[in-house]
């Protein structure tokens, strides 16, 4: 889930509507008041806040989750048109993890999305062992039988999409929406051809990735 706090209700629709036709949850608020009633409920995996907002202002907002247990450590991602240098270090300091000035654009600001979640996810993720497989989130590194394997960023998250649901299979469709953000439009040739060169480069590792004919990739059992 992911939460806005943004007062302009254009705004706060267009990002909430984006971010739901890329496959994510989230929920806009356009008073702090209503967000933080909400936060009691559900506490959200990352957060989008304005900084010029009714009632409270995105910096004391985002000071006050910085010191509470459960939500210190959610990515908090600052949107603002208020784009000075002195507002980006203020925010910055105050705890936030990336912050975009106003107008933005949608697939970049979906795409910061994606990288703080991924990070976060890394910070807190076990190690992956899979006979000589070796996988480590938290370092990023791969091995197969002790020596490193270089993966480009699409192999690796995919490598790392596979091993967090080992035994299971995911379809390409569920594999290119995860990983590249979007449809290809029938364009699952792109997974085949990365799992191909994943293979190659896993060498005696790479039959650890099986194909299920007709639906998509699995590793493990």
């Amino acid at each position: 889930m992911i939460y806005l706090v943004e007062d302009d209700e254009s705004i706060r629709e267009l990002v909430v509507y984006t971010l739901k036709s890329q496959g994510m949850d989230a929920k806009g608020f356009e008073r702090p008041s209503l967000f933080w009633k909400e936060l009691e409920k559900e506490v959200p995996a990352l957060i989008l806040l304005d900084i010029m907002l009714p009632e409270e202002d995105g910096i004391s907002i985002l000071r006050k989750l910085r010191t509470r247990p459960d939500t210190c450590k959610i990515p908090v991602i600052m949107l603002t048109a208020k784009g000075t240098e002195y507002d980006v270090v203020m925010g910055l300091d105050s705890g936030a993890d990336d912050y975009i000035p106003k107008p933005f654009r949608m697939m970049e600001l979906i795409s910061r999305i994606k990288a703080r979640l991924r990070r976060a996810e890394d910070k807190g993720a076990e190690e992956y062992h899979l006979e000589n497989l070796y996988l480590c989130p938290g370092r990023h590194i791969v091995t197969v039988g002790q020596e490193p394997v270089n993966l480009t960023l699409k192999e690796y998250e995919m490598l790392v999409l596979l091993l967090k649901n080992s035994g299971m299979v995911l379809s390409r469709t569920q594999l290119l929406n995860q990983i590249w953000g979007y449809e290809f439009d029938g364009e699952s040739r792109t997974v085949d051809v990365h799992i191909r060169t994943l293979r190659q480069k896993l060498g005696s590792a790479g039959d650890l990735i099986e194909t299920v004919r007709g639906v998509g990739y699995k590793i493990g059992r």
